[in-house]
């Protein structure tokens, strides 16, 4: 039995490892190319499986030729440019062009090339929108609100410092035929928030705009067409995330067609990947659009974005965005309901108080390496009674096992439906009470002690903390797998060791020639998983080695007992606990062994 747990601890952690596996997309190597602004302000819905051609260089934002004059505008500015915002976690870049953003860079994470991470997506077809564009019921009035030259005031030389104190830049637009927008961006010093207020007018008629937040999430989500089982990458496509009603729903992109439109009381609603999410927190009563965008990349590749639009009961005022890692204590900072975007899975009550106990030891060592090897030394030590237990328990079972075989051999030759199969059961458990032996109590112990390691196993899968987070050597990235393999190798190989160490309890030749397979299986789907996960098993692997031989040292050998041949076992009777001699009667199928006749 304690066999069959272990065999279920495995394949618990293969069922983890293939759904990244199957639904995980690898990341791609950034683009450094400058996003196009759209044209239009309300685009076609197309479905999942089209792609759209990215634009060439060539292309440029151009409004769409109109058989009636432009409106002469009133309120703008010579020409076109951007504005730079600086805050202590971001670099926001807005254009005075529809008063737009253009670029939404994080300080303090980095990409594959060692820039900073832009959640805002470059190289996307004219026809989508960038974030915070309006859309208004008139048409032809939208496309002129998103392609205006708005005037721009809070900047200076266009720039704006938002490091230590807030910082408000404000666009506004108004043109002969009576349209008259506002725009006005609140960039907070620290948390990764803006907020966003808008108000629209056509004459003495106002509007209330739609705010349209264009696909999204940066370029993370690119990957080959099609994904795979051996992407090896740890980036989940980008999906629609919605907190209504107590309960928090995600969509994934292929089902988004399904139901575009969301509606609701929402606590937020946005678009998250694997580390980042763009969302608006707390907008009450809200309208939601979502729409998947699939464009061609380089080499064969496909990005994945989602597209969201916000329709507000009234225009929005100091509407806050929230665009940026899903850091558990900075989501909690923001609001409490924030943190549920961080998907630990079914074991999250648990999870979360090792982020922290994890966060605590970091604090003092400086390197997650180090703190996943102290931290899962930690849950060793906690968990050695349990462990230590479930050994002991499995000995007992080893020592017994000639004689529970001995039993089962005479009742081989029986059909399982012969009734005469339960006196095999009655006798064995006649056989455990004697030597006091529970066969579940080696697979108890094993099985409270799965909950911790799933918890673990899922911190160390979904934390942004480990994001880029070095070792030492050639392990610059705790969340990307081993690049040369060596801990995926160690671990297989510390596996193939302690499965040899555990002790055999009636295991038949086939259930040992898998199980002495199972640590090739698990190497094998361990050489793509992240490095801190592969970190974190080798360790425990180590440990569980060590607290064997532990055990072993302290109770000893084996003292397994050598079955007689069936002329003379005294045979037990069922129940009582009693041989046949003890109870008046001669042994059943032998001679007295009082002596020899």
């Amino acid at each position: 039995m304690e066999r069959r747990v272990f065999i279920a601890i495995i394949l618990s952690f293969l069922v983890l490892y293939a759904y990244q596996a199957l639904f995980v997309r690898a990341t791609p190597p950034a683009t450094a190319a400058k996003p196009a602004a759209a044209t239009t302000a309300q685009t076609p819905v197309p479905a999942p499986a089209e792609i759209a051609p990215a634009p060439s260089k060539d292309q440029v934002a151009a409004t769409v030729p109109s058989a009636t004059p432009e409106p002469q505008a009133l309120v703008s500015e010579p020409s076109e440019r951007e504005i730079t915002v600086d805050t202590a976690t971001v670099q926001a870049v807005l254009t005075n062009r529809g008063g737009r953003l253009v670029h939404w860079r994080l300080k303090e994470y980095r990409d594959l090339q060692g820039h900073p991470v832009d959640l805002i997506p470059s190289g996307l077809p004219p026809t989508e929108q960038l974030p915070f564009a309006l859309r208004v019921d008139e048409e032809q009035a939208g496309e002129r609100l998103n392609q205006a030259i708005y005037r721009v005031s809070g900047d200076s030389g266009g720039h704006v410092d938002a490091t230590r104190t807030p910082a408000t830049v404000v666009f506004e637009y108004q043109e002969a035929s009576g349209i008259h927008v506002r725009k006005e961006f609140r960039f907070d010093p620290s948390n990764y928030i803006v907020a966003f207020s808008a108000s629209a007018t056509n004459g003495d008629r106002s509007m209330n705009p739609t705010v349209v937040f264009g696909p999204g999430l940066g370029d993370v989500a690119a990957s080959k067409g099609g994904g795979g089982f051996f992407s090896g990458s740890s980036v989940l496509p980008p999906e629609a995330i919605l907190h209504r009603a107590g309960k928090v729903e995600r969509v994934a992109l292929a089902k988004i067609s399904e139901q575009p439109v969301q509606e609701g009381q929402f606590r937020f609603a946005g678009v998250e990947d694997l580390y980042f999410m763009a969302a608006v927190v707390n907008p009450g009563q809200a309208r939601v659009e979502y729409r998947p965008v699939v464009v061609a990349g380089p080499a064969n590749t496909q990005r994945q974005f989602i597209s969201q639009a916000v329709r507000f009961p009234q225009p929005p005022m100091n509407a806050r965005f929230f665009v940026g890692p899903k850091q558990f204590d900075l989501l909690k900072s923001i609001d409490p309901e924030l943190v549920r975007a961080v998907n630990f899975g079914m074991f999250g009550w648990l999870a979360v108080p090792l982020l922290g106990a994890l966060k605590w030891i970091h604090g003092y060592v400086g390197n997650y390496g180090w703190s996943i090897i102290i931290l899962t030394v930690i849950i060793n030590v906690i968990i050695f009674p349990l462990r230590h237990k479930s050994v002991v328990s499995m000995r007992k079972m080893q020592e017994i096992q000639p004689e529970a075989k001995a039993i089962q051999e005479r009742y081989s030759k029986l059909k399982s439906t012969d009734p005469a199969r339960q006196k095999m059961n009655q006798e064995l458990m006649a056989l455990y009470r004697e030597r006091g032996v529970n066969p579940a109590s080696g697979c108890v112990p094993m099985l409270l002690t799965l909950p911790v390691l799933l918890a673990f196993y899922s911190l160390l899968t979904i934390s942004i903390e480990l994001r880029g987070a070095p070792f030492f050597g050639w392990i610059q990235d705790l969340s990307r797998p081993d690049p040369f393999y060596v801990t995926p190798i160690l671990m297989g190989a510390t596996q193939f060791w302690q499965m040899r160490l555990t002790p055999q309890t009636g295991v038949d030749p086939a259930q040992q020639k898998m199980m002495q397979f199972m640590p090739v299986l698990f190497m094998f789907f361990f050489l793509w998983a992240p490095a801190g996960v592969v970190l974190y098993w080798f360790v425990s692997n180590v440990w569980a080695i060590g607290q064997q031989y532990a055990t072993n040292y302290i109770i000893g050998p084996p003292n397994v007992r050598a079955v007689r041949p069936a002329a003379e076992r005294r045979v037990k009777r069922v129940g009582g606990g009693k041989t046949d001699e003890a109870a008046g009667r001669p042994p059943a199928g032998s001679r007295e062994t009082g002596g020899e006749k």
